[in-house]
């Protein structure tokens, strides 16, 4: 397989090789990934590095890049926009992006044609205390909701957990029934602690939502756009309406 890197903002992963279909997922610019299949001329499949999600991507969107560049240590920009100079030209990328950790000036950044000043948030030395991830979560609010995103400018339920347990560095998979089978199951609501995960399912049984816990009465979730609701033993409460809008199916908890 060939190692490869984003080379755009965002990069709509999609079901099939084709812009009608579902959009699954997002590359964000420095993502690494490998090609698995490039078949066609226009798109490529390509599986994460991160978190193994496959998805077909437009192949001008990806850079080919050798070893050294794959397995080089990345940190992600903490802003909602940063400007960084790719290939000699201004370029805006979203909170999240990947940049290399220790390489920021123009001789050493050649290989893959980006310059950047400032500091890159590391994961590995991430705090985990209340008020630092209260400031990450609290980045998205009023995103809108979109499937398969996981930026500040439109995320699902689970691309905005998935992204906010990246910088801790916690290796959270994308959808939130993988999510689910992960972390320290909480055995109650009441249990529940700041920055556990609710999961909520449908009619069938299936997870097919999952949202932050502020406390055993609040969640901030993706649901319409990134909010703080209610929560009880029963399901999410719309502060709005007053309505249960999910089921809650379980708490997992991972810090």
């Amino acid at each position: 397989m060939q190692n490869a890197i984003c080379c755009v903002p965002v990069s709509p992963l999609r079901a099939e090789p084709s812009h009608k279909t579902e959009m699954v997922s997002e590359l964000l610019f420095g993502e690494l990934c490998s090609i698995i299949d490039n078949t066609t001329d226009q798109w490529v499949k390509i599986i994460c590095k991160y978190d193994g999600y496959e998805g077909w991507c437009q192949s001008n969107h990806i850079l080919r890049v050798d070893a050294s560049i794959y397995n080089e240590p990345q940190g992600l920009t903490r802003k909602w926009i940063t400007e960084i100079e790719y290939e000699g030209q201004p370029m805006q990328i979203p909170l999240g992006s990947s940049l290399p950790l220790f390489k920021k000036n123009r001789n050493s950044q050649k290989k893959n044609r980006v310059y950047y000043s400032g500091k890159t948030w590391n994961p590995l030395t991430a705090k985990k205390d209340k008020n630092s991830v209260k400031k990450l979560i609290y980045s998205f609010l009023n995103t809108p909701y979109l499937w398969g995103g996981k930026t500040v400018f439109g995320t699902d339920c689970s691309g905005f957990t998935q992204t906010i347990f990246r910088f801790l560095n916690i290796g959270l998979k994308r959808d939130a029934w993988q999510q689910a089978t992960q972390g320290g199951l909480v055995g109650s609501l009441k249990e529940s602690k700041f920055g556990d995960l609710a999961f909520f399912d449908n009619a069938g049984g299936r997870i097919t939502h999952v949202g932050f816990l502020l406390n055993n009465r609040k969640i901030i979730h993706a649901s319409g756009k990134v909010r703080e609701d209610k929560i009880n033993d029963k399901g999410i409460i719309n502060i709005e309406t007053g309505e249960k809008t999910h089921d809650l199916k379980l708490i997992r908890r991972y810090f």
